[in-house]
């Protein structure tokens, strides 16, 4: 690209959709290195960029030429209320996991207070922080949990981001349920997670998934359900009487895993679809 004050936006933006070939990309990528959005991009279109945000455009694009997803080129992704930092170390936010957020703030609307959440395998921390800022109350406490330290460091950076709302979280690291002090066994209101459930020799999970996000978050052994298994098993011993468990699995793994939490004795076992109609989402509770 062009030097210093050589090129407006708009050209650049023409120039950046035919790189990628996608006018949305184009727009995300130039919003980014401009430093404009809103209505400030679009009045901002016709001035000319500066050397240090062409060079920023250029390293972006040539990342996202090379399949590397848009969402880690840009280091943040928007999950319903909250702009999350996002890059290699965990999975990309997406929005069948904005519905179980959905799913688990009606369960929490009939639990008394105070109610203590764990956001199992937490990532980003999208699925923990989304709650943490829409539960009403301050009888509400949320706990991320994630193996990976690095992982957690991204969690952790996130919290940062949601202002008053980080009172109310905790942050552990350690394998599930290990990673949470002794005294909240049996006393969780709600146990929420999007663990790992692709089975590692799955055809269809897609190259740019396989090659670009971290493994750890996503195979669970030959079938895919180990990881849901430990989930749904150590929920039955730590959510309190009448709390719930609300957990992501795979389109093809609603009647294993609804077997499972009932094995657990859990009760009122129940497997949601998401927006797409497909099997998401197992929903139980303690009795």
């Amino acid at each position: 690209m062009a030097a210093d004050g050589t090129l407006t936006w708009r050209e650049l933006l023409a120039e950046t959709a035919g790189r990628t070939g996608s006018a949305d990309e184009a727009r995300w990528l130039c919003q980014e290195a401009s430093g404009l959005e809103g209505s400030e991009w679009f009045a901002g279109l016709d001035a000319a960029a500066t050397q240090r945000a062409v060079a920023r455009l250029d390293a972006m694009v040539a990342r996202r030429v090379q399949g590397e997803p848009l969402q880690y080129v840009l280091g943040h992704w928007p999950f319903r209320h909250l702009d999350l930092l996002v890059d290699r170390r965990v999975l990309i936010p997406r929005p069948e996991t904005e519905q179980l957020v959905d799913i688990a703030l009606a369960l929490a609307r009939d639990l008394a207070p105070p109610v203590v959440v764990a956001d199992l395998g937490t990532g980003s921390g999208a699925i923990g922080l989304a709650l943490a800022t829409e539960l009403r109350g301050d009888d509400r406490l949320v706990w991320l949990v994630d193996v990976s330290e690095e992982a957690v460091e991204v969690a952790r950076a996130n919290l940062a981001g949601i202002g008053r709302a980080a009172v109310h979280v905790m942050v552990g690291t350690g394998s599930w349920f290990a990673a949470l002090p002794d005294e909240l066994r049996g006393a969780l209101g709600l146990v929420v997670s999007n663990p790992p459930y692709v089975a590692e020799s799955d055809p269809a999970l897609e190259p740019v998934v396989r090659d670009w996000e971290p493994p750890g978050a996503l195979f669970a052994g030959s079938d895919g359900l180990a990881a849901i298994g430990h989930v749904v098993r150590g929920a039955a011993e730590w959510l309190r009487p009448e709390g719930a468990l609300v957990c992501e699995i795979g389109t093809a793994q609603g009647a294993a895993a609804s077997s499972r939490a009932e094995a657990a004795g859990l009760i009122d076992v129940r497997v949601e679809r998401d927006l797409a109609g497909h099997e998401r989402f197992l929903v139980a509770r303690r009795a």
